[in-house]
């Protein structure tokens, strides 16, 4: 019986995270692909400027 209690208690949010509005994880993923291009952009952007001249 305690095994069933304790399965049921991991899986739950706790309770202080149950208010906030949790993004999907998608939009995570996508968000951060795109500020990884663009710090990159900006890190290299004279080498990739001289590519295309």
């Amino acid at each position: 019986m305690s095994d069933k209690n304790s399965e049921e208690n991991f899986n739950k949010t706790p309770h202080k995270m149950a208010r906030l509005a949790w993004p999907k994880a998608k939009y995570g993923l996508v968000i951060a692909i795109i500020i990884i291009i663009v710090v990159n952009l900006i890190y290299y952007k004279e080498t990739i400027f001289s590519f295309l001249k």
